[in-house]
């Protein structure tokens, strides 16, 4: 049998449920976000730790293709920086002292290699750091 407690009941939950819609709580809100950027930081954690594990794998490797690449690319982003900052600036130096040569001369993009370099010693920097802490394997 219908009862009225229950329509009251049934209304009550309705318009609870509508006053929640239209006005959340802050806090309950605030905890879904705190949630989500959560779940975040731990996928983002879960990313960088299973590229972590790769890197390991790749440098153990007896090929030169695997575990080599990281050194060819300091030494290719080492040599253009050579040559944008020391070889060219003399090169011109001596051209145009000697042979009065006054044309243009080849220049390299650094932005990209600076960059890449960067990249490469600011892991070799946090490996002294391991190193100079003890921590290192």
């Amino acid at each position: 049998m219908f009862v009225i407690d229950d329509a009251i009941a049934a209304v009550s939950t309705l318009a609870d449920s509508a006053i929640k819609r239209i006005w959340p709580d802050a806090t309950e809100i605030e905890k879904a976000k705190l949630a989500q950027l959560s779940q975040d930081l731990q996928n983002e954690f879960n990313l960088i730790m299973g590229q972590l594990e790769i890197n390991k794998i790749e440098a153990t490797s007896s090929s030169v293709f695997v575990a080599g690449w990281r050194p060819a690319v300091g030494w290719v982003c080492g040599a253009s920086l050579a040559y944008a900052g020391l070889i060219e600036p003399f090169s011109r130096f001596i051209a145009v002292v000697l042979a009065g040569y006054t044309g243009p001369f080849p220049t390299i993009d650094t932005d990209l290699t600076l960059q890449i370099l960067g990249g490469l010693l600011g892991l070799a920097g946090l490996r002294t750091f391991d190193k100079l802490k003890d921590t290192a394997r």
